[in-house]
C-alpha cells in the first residue's frame, strides 16, 4: 500500500505566431488549435510518508534545464524540502506540435525564435499545477504493473543504423524496434479507479511538419481516449482519472508505419541516405497508415490506447516494496569511461554532425543535406567557419567519424549554445525502477541501458526488478545512439551530441545510481556540478502583440461565412468569425477555451455545451491578415455517434485594446454562429 495523488492541469500556452518544438523547421509556426496539451502528475509516497517519488509526463516537445529548474523553484517555495530534484522526474512526450521557445541554450533559440515567456510560463504553471493537485489529493491506495506487445503502430526509421548492431545481439530480438508497453495503474483502497502511466517507445510525428495546429499528436490522443472513456459524460480536460501516455527509448522509432515515399514519385527511398533520384533527401518523406496526417494520428494513438486499456482492465501483478530516488548532475563533456580493466575512453564537448541537419524521414532538413555523412561538405564548413568559427582539432578527433556542422560545445555567444551538465536520476517505487534519460535513445541503447540496471540491480540481490525508460526528461540532449550506430553518421548518431561514447557513460553512471539505491548509499552520492541559470528577460523575435482591428461596419465575433443549415454526421461544419489574435486570451487566462458546440434542449429551452476546443472532433484556425485584422474559422467534424438535434457554434477570444495613456488592455468578445440541423446517415 501507498499513499498516491494525480493530478492534470493544462499547459497549452499561446497558440499563434509561437514557432513549433520538434521538427526544427522555422515556418512551422502556431495558428490555431487541435487539441489542449497537459502536465499529468502522479506522486507515490509510502505509508509513514517519509519517502516520495513524483513523475510528470508533459505533453511538450521535451522538458528543457530551464523548464525544470524553474519548476523546482517553484516547489521548494511552496513545498519546502519535500519535492526535490531528485524525487521529481520531470518526462515530455516528444509532441512536435506544441509552442517552442523554453530553452536557454543557444541553439534552440534559432528555429524557436529565442526564449519566449509566455510559451515557458504557460508549461511551469501547468506542471507546478498538476502536481499541486496531486498533492491535495493523496490517498491510500495500489499500485499494479503489467506489460504487453503494442502492433502495428512503429517502425525503425534508421534501419541501416540498427544493422551496424552485432548480429549477436540483433538475434537476441524479434524485432527493430521495442514493441513492448509497461503500464502502472493506480487504484484506491476502494478499488476506485485513479490513474494510469503507459511508456511506450514511439515517436508523436503522426502529425508532420505541415501542421500548424497546437496539439499533442498520437500519444495526446491515446490519452485523450483513455480520459474520456473513465471520466464519462466530462468535456475534454475535465474529471478526475488521469491517463499518461510517455515517451520512452524512440529515438529511432517512427509511426509513419507505411515508410520512406519520394513525395514525387512515390517511390521507396528506403535507402542508407534516405534520399530520392530527384529531389534528393528532402523529397523522402515516411507516411502514416491514414489518409492524412490527422486520420494517422487517429489510428497510431488508437492502436496505443487499445492496448493500454487491454493491460489496465488485465493488471493483476502488484508493486510493493520501499521507494527511492537517485540523480546527480554531471558535466556529460568530460566523463571517463572504463570499457574494461585496461580500456579508457573519453565524451567529448558537444557538437552536431553534418547529417543533423538532414532531418529524417518524418521531417527533413533544407539545404539538401544528406543521412549518413561521414565526411564534411567544404560550401557549408567554410561558411560555417566564417559565422560561427571553426570546430577546434581537439573536438574534430574526439567526435570521429562525425564531421562536425556545429561545434556548440565552443560556441557561447550570447550563452553556451548546448549543456554540458545534465541530469542523470532513477526512482525506484518497490519492484519498478524509472530511468528518467535527457533524450532519445535509439531502440538498441535503451536495451543496454535497460539490461546494464538489471544486472546492476540484480548483481546486489534485487531481483525481479522492472526497468523502464522514461524519454526527454530534466534537460534535453538530442539523441543518444549506440557505438556502432555512431560509426554511419545518420540524423540519430550526428545528433549524438557527447561523441561515441555517450551511451557507455550514461550506462556507467546509471549503474552507479542503481548501486546506490541496491546498496541504500543514495546519501553518498556526490550532488555534481549545479546547472548554470542565464540571465535572460524575454530575448525574441516573435513579433510584439498589437492592437486589434477590424474592417469598416464589422466588430469583433461578427460570423463572415455563415454555417449551412443542415449536416448529416460525418459531415465538417464550418463558420468563420471577425477574429482577434488568440496569444490576448493565452496571457488572460492558462486555460482559455476558444469555443464551444452546444445542442438545443427544447424541454428547458436552453443550449447545452457538448464539445469544447479541446474536443479532437474541433479545429480551431487562426488566419493573421494586414493591419492587425484576422480571422477565426472554427470545424466540426462532426462525430458518426452524434445526437440528431439543433446546434451552434460559438467563439470565445480577446481583443487588444490600445488606451490613450499608451496601455493595453484585453477585452474578451463572442460571437455565435446560427443554429444548424444535424441528423443521422
Amino acid at each position: 500500500n501507498y499513499l498516491l495523488g494525480v493530478g492534470r492541469a493544462d499547459c497549452t500556452g499561446p497558440v499563434a505566431e509561437i514557432p513549433l518544438m520538434g521538427y526544427a523547421n522555422p515556418d512551422q509556426v502556431g495558428g490555431g488549435l487541435l487539441m489542449h496539451l497537459y502536465s499529468r502528475a502522479f506522486i507515490v509516497a509510502d505509508l509513514d510518508d517519509n519517502k516520495r517519488v513524483v513523475f510528470v509526463s508533459a505533453d511538450i516537445g521535451m522538458v528543457s534545464q530551464r523548464l525544470r529548474l524553474e519548476v523546482l523553484k517553484k516547489l521548494k517555495s511552496k513545498y519546502g524540502e519535500l519535492y526535490r530534484q531528485d524525487n521529481v522526474i520531470l518526462s515530455g512526450t516528444h509532441t512536435h506540435s506544441g509552442p517552442g521557445g523554453y530553452f536557454q541554450y543557444t541553439l534552440f533559440w534559432i528555429t524557436s525564435k529565442g526564449l519566449i515567456r509566455p510559451s515557458l510560463n504557460a508549461i511551469v504553471n501547468g506542471i507546478v499545477k498538476s502536481i499541486d493537485i496531486a498533492h491535495q489529493n493523496m490517498k491510500r491506495g495500489k499500485l499494479f504493473i503489467n506489460r504487453g506487445t503494442v502492433e502495428n503502430s512503429q517502425i525503425n526509421r534508421s534501419p541501416f543504423s540498427y544493422l551496424e548492431n552485432p548480429a549477436s545481439e540483433r538475434s537476441r530480438y524479434s524485432s527493430d524496434t521495442d514493441k513492448e508497453m509497461v503500464i502502472l495503474k493506480m487504484v484506491d483502497e476502494n478499488g476506485e479507479e485513479l490513474g494510469l502511466v503507459s511508456w511506450f517507445a514511439v515517436h508523436p510525428v503522426s502529425m508532420n511538419n505541415t501542421n500548424h495546429l497546437v496539439n499533442s499528436d498520437n500519444m495526446g490522443y491515446a490519452s485523450y481516449l483513455f480520459e474520456q472513456e473513465k471520466n464519462k459524460g466530462m468535456l475534454p480536460g475535465e474529471g478526475s482519472f488521469v491517463a499518461a501516455f510517455a515517451s520512452s527509448n524512440l529515438g529511432d522509432v517512427s509511426p509513419n508505419t507505411k515508410g520512406p515515399f519520394c513525395a514525387n514519385t512515390g517511390e521507396s527511398c528506403n535507402n542508407p541516405q534516405s534520399t530520392c533520384p530527384i529531389g534528393g533527401a528532402t523529397m523522402c518523406m515516411a507516411m502514416g497508415p491514414g489518409n492524412d496526417m490527422f486520420d494517422s494520428t487517429r489510428i497510431i494513438g488508437q492502436n496505443i490506447y487499445l492496448k493500454a486499456r487491454d493491460l489496465y482492465e488485465k493488471a493483476s501483478q502488484e508493486v510493493t516494496g520501499s521507494l527511492s530516488s537517485a540523480h546527480q548532475w554531471v558535466n556529460m563533456s568530460d566523463v571517463t569511461v572504463e570499457l574494461n580493466v585496461t580500456h579508457k575512453v573519453k565524451t567529448c564537448k558537444p557538437a552536431l554532425g553534418h547529417s543533423f541537419a538532414a532531418g529524417t524521414i518524418d521531417g527533413p532538413g533544407a539545404f539538401n543535406f544528406t543521412q549518413g555523412s561521414v565526411e564534411g561538405d567544404p560550401f557549408w564548413d567554410e561558411i560555417r567557419d566564417q559565422l560561427l568559427g571553426e570546430p577546434s582539432n581537439e573536438t574534430k578527433d574526439c567526435h570521429k567519424p562525425k564531421p562536425i556542422l556545429f561545434s556548440t560545445g565552443e560556441m557561447t555567444r550570447p550563452h553556451p549554445w548546448h549543456p554540458d551538465i545534465v541530469d542523470v536520476q532513477i526512482a525506484a517505487i518497490g519492484s519498478l525502477a524509472i530511468i528518467a534519460v535527457p533524450g532519445e535513445f535509439t531502440t538498441m541503447s535503451g536495451r543496454r541501458l535497460r539490461e546494464a540496471v538489471k544486472r546492476e540491480f540484480d548483481s546486489h540481490g534485487i531481483s525481479r526488478m522492472n526497468i523502464v525508460i522514461a524519454g526527454l526528461c530534466n534537460v534535453y540532449t538530442h539523441y543518444i545512439t549506440t557505438y556502432e550506430e555512431y560509426q554511419v553518421q545518420r540524423y540519430e548518431a550526428a545528433s549524438t551530441i557527447y561523441g561515441p561514447h555517450t551511451l557507455s557513460a550514461y550506462i556507467q553512471l546509471y549503474r552507479g545510481l542503481a548501486r546506490a539505491i541496491a546498496t541504500n548509499t543514495v546519501q553518498d552520492l556526490p550532488r555534481g556540478p549545479e546547472p548554470p541559470v542565464f540571465n535572460i528577460g524575454n530575448t525574441t523575435l516573435v513579433p510584439p502583440l498589437t492592437a486589434d482591428r477590424v474592417m469598416a461596419n464589422k466588430t469583433f465575433g461578427d460570423v463572415l461565412q455563415e454555417v449551412r443549415q443542415q449536416y448529416h454526421v460525418r459531415e465538417v461544419a464550418e463558420v468563420t468569425f471577425v477574429g482577434a489574435n488568440p496569444r490576448n486570451s493565452a496571457e488572460n487566462a492558462t486555460e482559455h477555451n476558444f469555443l464551444t458546440v452546444e445542442r438545443y434542449a427544447s424541454t428547458s429551452d436552453s443550449w447545452h455545451v457538448v464539445q469544447n476546443d479541446a474536443s479532437w472532433d474541433t479545429r480551431f484556425y487562426w488566419t493573421k491578415g494586414l493591419l492587425g485584422r484576422s480571422n477565426v474559422t472554427i470545424e466540426w467534424h462532426i462525430p458518426h455517434a452524434t445526437e440528431p438535434g439543433i446546434y451552434r457554434i460559438r467563439y470565445f477570444g480577446h481583443y487588444k485594446k490600445k488606451l490613450s495613456n499608451n496601455h493595453a488592455v484585453s477585452v474578451p468578445f463572442e460571437g455565435t454562429s446560427s443554429s444548424f440541423e444535424v441528423t443521422a446517415l
